[in-house]
């Protein structure tokens, strides 16, 4: 392959696919320290929380990585994705692959039936592109209500946000409250991206088959988009919009009323 490759994805030829492993795996300083870190704080927050505590998984690369340590170390932790009904095959496929190199069953929470048809009958399939308050509606209905009964009778869940992924997540804590009573563990907040693709390449782990397409950052397929040299981290997500705008409200804080009514934003 020819092409000079950014840190993040893309190449100056910008070919249809490469190793996602290839471009971004790399060995660096003070990994395994950062490793134990990760599985000591997932080990303390099982041994915390008990039955209280669930990774909430976007199914991305991170949160694949903390899925295998979960396995790795039979910390009895329960998984759970949310899907909107907006994601790609490719995001699907990861589901039965998870339980069969695992033996771990995803716990899947879809947004209600009725009020995606009333979304769409009333905002049309793709309102999100018209405007900032349309895309958080849209979020709002696939993802936050959903997120709610996820964490209903939770006392702590786990996420995949790294500093490293935005401007906006510079400085993710290990741990923080929720804004709903209860704790948000980032378990792999200080890792680096080259850190968490030596861990997919040195354990095999499963992952996302666009990752091998210039996309690091996935969600829903209509708000995603492969990003080119040079762009930033979570370039391809919202990409029509202000840099400042480029979050659903999954990690705001906010209370389980305003998650059930879906006002969070």
């Amino acid at each position: 392959m020819s092409g000079e490759v950014s840190s993040l994805g893309g190449v100056d030829t910008a070919p249809a696919s490469a190793s996602a492993i290839g471009l971004y795996a790399r060995a660096t300083a003070g990994f395994e320290e950062r490793l134990a870190r990760s599985v000591e704080l997932l080990k303390q927050a099982a041994a915390e929380h008990g039955q209280g505590l669930i990774q909430s998984s976007s199914l991305g690369a991170e949160d694949m990585v903390i899925t295998d340590l979960i396995a790795r170390h039979q910390l009895p932790i329960a998984i759970a994705t949310l899907d909107t009904g907006r994601l790609h095959a490719e995001t699907l496929a990861l589901l039965p692959q998870i339980e069969q190199a695992y033996g771990l069953k995803v716990l899947v929470f879809s947004p209600v039936h009725d009020a995606v048809i009333n979304l769409v009958r009333t905002r049309g399939a793709d309102a999100m592109y018209e405007s900032l308050a349309l895309r958080k509606e849209c979020c709002a209905v696939r993802k936050l209500e959903p997120l709610k009964r996820m964490l209903d009778g939770r006392t702590a869940w786990i996420t995949g946000l790294r500093r490293e992924q935005s401007s906006n997540r510079a400085d993710v804590p290990f741990a923080e409250p929720d804004g709903a009573g209860r704790i948000k563990f980032n378990a792999l907040a200080e890792w680096s991206w080259a850190d968490v693709w030596h861990y997919i390449a040195s354990y095999k782990v499963p992952f996302n088959a666009l990752h091998d397409q210039f996309m690091p950052s996935i969600g829903c397929a209509p708000c995603t988009r492969a990003i080119a040299v040079g762009e930033d981290f979570r370039a391809g997500r919202w990409w029509w919009e202000d840099e400042n705008a480029k979050e659903c409200g999954l990690h705001k804080a906010h209370s389980n009323e305003e998650l059930k009514s879906g006002t969070a934003a």
